[in-house]
């Protein structure tokens, strides 16, 4: 070759030197930073699904430590809760020791009163200071906010748990399918010719969900002396009477449970009676429920003799509604359901409640505690839950005379029939408020707790999960392979150092054109 203008071997070895020096540059990057993508022409493609997976990565880690918050919340939450149920505790033992009347002075029962007292008013105290990082946790702020609850169809409604998404409030309807009915058995025998009488003496065994009681009834007594001494048991039977027709002492005596529900029953059992059957006159019935239209109305059979059935045990029955058109759990004239959009406790009226095919309605408009537990913002990945007020005002809702009383009402001061019966030694209404309060506490415990451990401690393990797999396969896409990378390395250098040796000889086989010139 006697052309020297184009060196060719030169321009060849310079290409593959350029070449070999990118190749290193390649090595010496990727192993100085550890990835084996660092700009997007080193794999377009990988680096699109990486930075998605690098995405959820710090979504998943953030929804650990939301979920990690929100546990905390709890704990703080139901600490504070234990130590208002401990209160609790104390004030029905206070409780109990003031219904001791005939062991305790009426100054000792004075020095229980200031305990209990100062109990309420720390478990006030305790509502409106329990905080979180400035969130307060008891005083209902975390609540949910009703509106159109009506206290002639609903006595109470507890929402534990509601999704917004796509809605601005929640409507609820209750439509009941069938009544809630008392115990009721119906026992005859009273003809105009007796005056409404008992015509032969007797002995009734009266039963309820509280105890057993008996009554020694003799000839002549009365259909209103006998109500009477059915309703002086109430208290240990759990059983009340009642004239049909309070105009007619001949109409009979119906007998009913003091509560709604299969939980609740009467039983009236007659022992002895007369010797000769054709004198025994009186019989005990249960109803046909087709007869049975309410309770305490003076006309629960509109014609008791056309459907009865003899028998002396009666159960009450269930509720039974629907919410939202799922079908509720029911007890008594309590409803509760559990899905996936809406959880709550409701307590019908028993006006709503005994009254076949009623509807109700109210909104959820808005509240709750609401956990971001996952890497997107979506219903799916949200939960939330209500905490209720735990202060004495909203603690403890008993049914007390047809009113509902509070834990508040057992305070000093305050002019109500709880007070007036604790006055006259009569401590069962305060026991059954403190008793709903402590309930009330302990469900709230319980559902926190539940919470905390099927939610959000499950939330935690399944995304630390996730974790791990979405990292493991970013750093397939992503991290550099030290031993193939060091291996490419060597070759490069080696490529590199060559072609340069390459290029020197290349241009020197130029200058032996010049042995030609001689």
């Amino acid at each position: 070759m006697g052309r020297i203008n184009t060196n060719v071997p030169s321009l060849i070895a310079q290409s593959n030197l350029q070449r070999s020096n990118d190749d290193l540059q390649i090595r010496l990057e990727r192993l100085s930073t550890g990835l084996r993508l660092n700009r997007g022409k080193d794999d377009p493609a990988g680096l699109i699904i990486s930075e998605r997976i690098r995405s959820d990565i710090e979504g998943v880690q953030q929804g650990i430590k939301n979920a990690e918050r929100a546990s905390s919340v709890i704990a703080t939450t139901e600490g504070a809760l234990a130590e208002v149920g401990d209160l609790l505790n104390s004030v029905r033992s206070l409780i109990v020791e003031s219904a001791n009347t005939g062991g305790n002075s009426a100054e000792e029962r004075a020095a229980n009163q200031l305990q209990i007292d100062s109990a309420i008013e720390s478990i006030t105290r305790i509502a409106n200071t329990a905080t979180f990082g400035g969130l307060k946790l008891l005083d209902g702020s975390q609540d949910y906010i009703l509106s159109g609850v009506r206290s002639s169809a609903i006595t109470n409604a507890q929402v534990f748990s509601a999704n917004f998404v796509g809605q601005n409030d929640i409507q609820v309807d209750v439509s009941v399918l069938a009544s809630a009915q008392l115990g009721a058995l119906y026992m005859s025998g009273f003809n105009a010719g007796t005056g409404g009488q008992v015509t032969s003496s007797t002995t009734l065994r009266i039963a309820g969900s509280l105890g057993v009681g008996t009554i020694e009834v003799v000839s002549g007594t009365t259909l209103a002396n006998l109500v009477a001494a059915v309703n002086n048991l109430t208290a240990v039977t759990g059983v009340s009477a009642s004239l049909i027709s309070a105009s007619d002492p001949t109409s009979g005596i119906v007998f009913n449970s003091t509560e709604y529900g299969s939980d609740n029953f009467v039983s009236v059992e007659r022992i002895g009676g007369p010797s000769d059957p054709a004198e025994d006159t009186v019989g005990i019935y249960k109803a046909a429920d087709t007869y049975q239209i309410g309770a305490g109305t003076g006309s629960i059979w509109t014609e008791p003799t056309a459907a009865l059935s003899t028998s002396n045990r009666d159960i009450g029955r269930n509720v039974t509604a629907l919410v939202n058109g799922t079908l509720a759990d029911s007890s008594g004239l309590d409803l509760s359901v559990f899905s996936g959009s809406i959880s709550l406790s409701l307590e019908l009226n028993e006006d709503l409640a005994t009254t076949l095919n009623a509807t109700s309605s109210f909104n959820i408009t808005g509240g709750g505690a609401l956990f971001q537990l996952g890497p997107e913002v979506n219903a799916l990945q949200q939960t939330s839950i209500g905490i209720q007020s735990v202060a004495s005002e909203n603690l403890g809702g008993t049914l007390v005379n047809g009113a509902v009383a509070y834990l508040n009402s057992l305070k000093s001061g305050q002019d109500n029939d709880i007070r007036s019966s604790a006055a006259r030694g009569d401590f069962s209404q305060a026991s059954d408020i403190i008793d709903s309060s402590i309930d009330e506490i302990s469900i709230m415990r319980g559902r926190l707790g539940a919470f905390e451990r099927n939610t959000l401690q499950t939330n935690v393990r399944s995304l630390q999960a996730a974790f791990e797999n979405l990292s493991s396969s970013s750093s397939v896409i992503r991290d550099a392979d030290f031993a193939a990378e060091t291996s490419e390395l060597t070759r490069a250098q080696i490529l590199n150092q060559a072609s340069t040796s390459v290029l020197g000889l290349a241009n020197q086989q130029a200058q032996q054109v010049l042995s030609l010139l001689g």
